[in-house]
């Protein structure tokens, strides 16, 4: 809660814990770069080692990130397969187009996975004179999917799909720490069926920027000349990195969101029975549903001090996050309750 207000817009709103504002004033720092910086090394060797990859990158964001998985794995006139909900698709301002030059494939993901069959139906699609993919996409945990977390067995099986095809699979995995907690798969038990993934550190770790994107060595290599270009080299962000580097030692706390997240949802689902809220989907830390006046609802919500926001027209989402104490959820669930 800051300054009397419930924020849960998103987990992006986090703000850096002590022991990170002083890990950053400490932060041993030297040219990016030029690969001198000794924090930005180890932040990107211990993700790495997290999640089983070779080597690891340091960006901005998770944008970024993802572009960056996109340009190294495709060329331009491929075709991506990807979640026809997922942030790649549409929630970067159209930038696969843009930057990559591919064409986004979109499949059908309700439940926040990817079928393998679809995967299959595409390949085969090929012979009848339809683009090849070359990529296929999937997000870890779904954030338009009440923050579902992927089944390891279900990403096997896409993966295998993929690898029939020859396809690399990328991971954007913002939230992959969340499934990690909510599952009891490890982070490298997921990431070892991609070719790439990346996790936000910037999010209910509380970093203040900053994402990593992880892979083989040549294929991060690569990344690395294109986050150049892309503008995304930062010099001394060892002042960042050290913050991400107390991020990753956060991620068992994410339990707390989870629980208040469900909390969230029954109140949720006990005001609006019809609108598609299940609490006992909510695994993670987001809760959506379908609202037919969201302005007056969030309207209502921002009067009693609860900020909320939309992801889609009429469908409302709830975020929970460090930030959010238990008191910080009762204060909202009342609201939520009381909406007229």
């Amino acid at each position: 809660m800051t300054g009397g207000v419930v924020d849960l817009r998103s987990d992006t709103v986090t703000r850096p814990t002590p022991e990170m504002r002083r890990a950053m004033a400490g932060a041993e720092v030297g040219d990016d770069v030029y690969g001198e910086d000794p924090t930005v090394n180890r932040l990107e060797e211990t993700y790495a080692e997290r999640v089983g990859k070779e080597a690891a990158l340091f960006t901005p964001s998770g944008v970024m990130a993802n572009q960056l998985a996109l340009r190294v794995l495709t060329r331009p006139g491929d075709t991506v397969l990807a979640g026809a909900r997922q942030h790649v698709v549409i929630y970067e301002g159209g930038a696969a187009e843009r930057n990559a030059g591919v064409r986004i494939d979109a499949l059908a993901d309700e439940d926040g996975t990817v079928s393998p069959d679809d995967v299959a139906w595409a390949l085969d699609a090929v012979q009848h004179h339809q683009p090849r993919p070359t990529l296929v996409c999937v997000e870890n945990t779904h954030m338009s999917a009440d923050g579902a977390p992927w089944p390891l067995a279900a990403l096997q099986q896409l993966r295998a799909a993929a690898a029939a095809g020859g396809l690399a699979v990328h991971m954007d995995g913002a939230r992959l720490f969340n499934a990690e907690v909510a599952t009891g798969t490890a982070a490298a038990s997921y990431a070892a069926e991609v070719t790439t993934v990346m996790s936000c550190l910037s999010k209910g770790l509380c970093a203040p920027v900053g994402s990593v994107l992880a892979g083989p060595a040549d294929v991060i290599g690569a990344a690395r000349a294109e986050r150049a270009r892309m503008g995304g080299g930062m010099r001394q962000a060892g002042v960042l990195a050290a913050a991400g580097l107390v991020a990753l030692r956060m991620v068992d706390r994410l339990a707390e969101d989870h629980e208040r997240a469900r909390r969230l949802a029954v109140a949720v689902a006990d005001r609006w029975p019809d609108g598609g809220c299940d609490p006992g989907r909510v695994r993670t830390n987001v809760v959506t549903w379908r609202c037919t006046d969201t302005v007056r609802l969030l309207d209502h919500l921002a009067a009693a001090g609860v900020l909320a926001g939309t992801i889609a027209p009429g469908v409302v989402r709830l975020v929970t996050h460090h930030d959010v104490d238990d008191a910080a959820v009762d204060r909202a669930a009342a609201a939520l309750a009381a909406t007229p």
